[in-house]
């Protein structure tokens, strides 16, 4: 009937498991709320980093590293020569 107040289902007094909140009774978290947390992050930053080195901006900033580092070995290798150079003297 239209309007009627449908009373609440009695509850039977037995509660179940309470739900896993990743935290202890005393708000320590729990090694598996910890571990999630951990694989999620480490799993985002393993996407993030696939999907940058996919786009031609992340490939772009690759190869100016890779021209930055052995820019900088071949720079160290003058160093080394010259201080060699002037060892001799």
């Amino acid at each position: 009937m239209e309007g009627e107040v449908v009373p609440a289902a009695p509850t039977t007094g037995s509660w179940s498991e309470p739900a896993d909140t990743g935290y202890t009774a005393a708000g320590v978290p729990t090694f598996d709320s910890v571990r999630e947390k951990i694989e999620t992050r480490y799993g985002t930053a393993i996407g993030a980093s696939e999907l940058a080195a996919e786009t031609p901006e992340g490939r772009s900033i690759e190869e100016q590293y890779e021209k930055r580092q052995q820019a900088a070995a071949e720079r160290l290798q003058q160093i080394r020569e010259s201080m060699r150079d002037h060892g001799d003297d």
